[in-house]
């Protein structure tokens, strides 16, 4: 390793704060450090309980797994996606995520009215009922009925928990983007100091 190698070596080490370079490498970008990790989960948890002892939910999956399932939410990962990588299967995905009031956009993709099934279910009516009503099956009723519930839940508390579980993870993305950026001006301005020496 020649002079200005080692030099640079040495910078890594100083602005990343570890003894080698590949460490970090190899972590890539927006990884959390284990401690990091286990903190996020804990927030995450901290308002699942809060959610748990207001609503009751009705999957019994534990908590560390629905904090698994919010991330994997906020990450784009499909209701199978996530049944693979928990060991679950898709339907109690779905099913926690309407406990935790997580409804994308497709969950509310109905082949009947909404607003119809809402106002069926306001007006107790049965299961019968109401896919008489929309014409649909009593499985595809089940379904779009927990996203409607959930729904309703997320408005009485003016969406207070997704809020929460999304200033958690954003606070996350910050310390991610403020950790990279001192990070890299730290090694820019280093470099920029050796690249003068050497040019003297």
């Amino acid at each position: 390793m020649d002079k200005k190698t080692e030099q640079l070596r040495d910078i890594f080490v100083d602005v990343a704060g570890e003894e080698t370079v590949t460490e970090r490498q190899q972590e890539g970008r927006g990884s959390l450090a284990d401690g990091d990790d286990e903190r996020i989960a804990q927030r995450l948890i901290e308002v699942i309980e809060d959610m748990r002892e207001r609503d009751g939910f009705e999957t019994d999956c534990d908590d560390r797994t629905l904090a698994a399932i919010v991330r994997g939410f906020y990450e784009g990962e499909s209701d199978e996606t996530l049944a693979e990588k928990l060991d679950l299967d898709p339907e109690t995905v779905f099913r926690a995520r309407m406990d935790l009031q997580l409804v994308d956009d497709s969950d509310t993709d109905a082949p009947f009215s909404m607003a119809t099934l809402r106002d069926l279910l306001a007006a107790d009516a049965d299961g019968g009922t109401i896919a008489a009503e929309l014409d649909a099956d009593r499985e595809t009723i089940e379904r779009f009925s927990r996203v409607a519930a959930a729904q309703n839940r997320a408005r009485r508390t003016s969406h207070r928990f997704r809020t929460a579980f999304e200033e958690v993870l954003t606070d996350v993305d910050l310390s991610i983007q403020l950790t990279e950026g001192v990070r890299e001006d730290g090694l820019e301005d280093a470099t920029e100091d050796i690249e003068t020496d050497v040019s003297m």
